[in-house]
């Protein structure tokens, strides 16, 4: 099935040579705005993306003599706060491989509950909440080889642990990820798909792979909680590396209430090859008379440029 849509005109500004490509587009905006870490610095609460560690003190557990599974090295580290700064409440956290080259996250705070944090890895950055417990559990796409993942809380207090990923080799992930009502969506056209197909791969249609069964496509991973101050959120497309399936890569803009007549910010992300390639988007959106409309770039995965359709 075809959706029938009608799509409004912008310019995308994008950084030079990111994903290899300059811009194409049918209005230029009057100047570059700031990057999205640049905007995140400028507000007070939460603290912005950049997250200084503070140096760590490394717990060790004993490996098994057999089998031994590969475990995240857990850092732990406590805040100034001389409440929080006892042995009966640290910061944990830990990762584990999973299939697909995920990573399997739990954080332990029991002096945190029900508190926004800041998840951030590989150009990724992303907003979670924790449990009444002060626990988190979720799944993030890996983004490169040495997978180090930090998390923040609103006050500075942080935590840290990494872990290889060697499975990273055969996949290719792409992404975008957006600040509070900046929104975009990820689109992949796989093996000539058109909109509504088996094949358009998208936040309805994620195709999340099946346990134990090789995956035939790619799959689509939605990350962050939009319910937060703040909320910081992603969507990584995973496909194979190999080039086997034939996918298109679009990312889109809806023209709403909340978007309409101003700029929106947000980055691309593309990991090839176990690194992690970060691009400043800037898209003017057109004027609220335009609301319904849905802006769309195309071609994302070699050149970038705005199309109309």
């Amino acid at each position: 099935m075809k959706l029938n849509r009608r799509y409004a005109l912008a310019a995308a500004l994008l950084a030079a040579g990111a994903l290899g490509a300059g811009y194409v587009g049918l209005r230029q905006t009057a100047a570059v705005a700031p990057p999205l870490a640049a905007r995140l610095g400028a507000t007070q609460q939460p603290a912005p993306i950049a997250l200084p560690v503070a140096a760590p003190v490394v717990t060790a557990a004993a490996a098994p003599e057999k089998a031994p599974v590969p475990v995240a090295i857990t850092l732990l580290l406590l805040g100034e706060d001389p409440r929080l700064a006892t042995a009966d409440c640290p910061v944990q956290l830990d990762l584990a491989p999973q299939p697909y080259a995920m990573l399997g996250l739990t954080l332990l705070a029991p002096c945190r509950p029900s508190q926004r944090v800041v998840l951030r890895h590989g150009g990724l950055a992303i907003t979670a909440k924790t449990s009444a417990t002060g626990a988190l559990f979720l799944t993030l796409p890996a983004m490169e080889k040495t997978a180090a993942v930090a998390v923040r809380f609103g006050d500075g207090q942080s935590a840290a642990a990494q872990i290889q990923v060697p499975e990273l080799a055969g996949v290719r992930r792409f992404g975008v990820q957006w600040l509070a009502a900046d929104a975009f969506q990820v689109h992949a056209f796989e093996r000539g798909a058109d909109y509504g197909a088996g094949g358009d791969v998208h936040a309805a249609n994620p195709q999340s792979p099946t346990a134990g069964a090789p995956a035939s496509g790619g799959f689509l991973t939605l990350l962050g909680n939009g319910q937060v101050e703040l909320p910081m959120q992603a969507e990584i497309y995973t496909y194979p590396a190999d080039g086997a399936t034939p996918v298109r890569l679009v990312v889109e803009a809806a023209v709403t209430a909340q978007t309409c007549g101003r700029e929106l910010l947000g980055e691309l992300l593309d990991s090839t090859g176990g690194g992690t390639t970060v691009t400043d988007l800037s898209l003017m959106m057109p004027e609220c008379d335009a609301v319904g409309d849905i802006l769309v770039l195309n071609n994302l995965a070699s050149d970038l440029r705005i199309a109309a359709r």
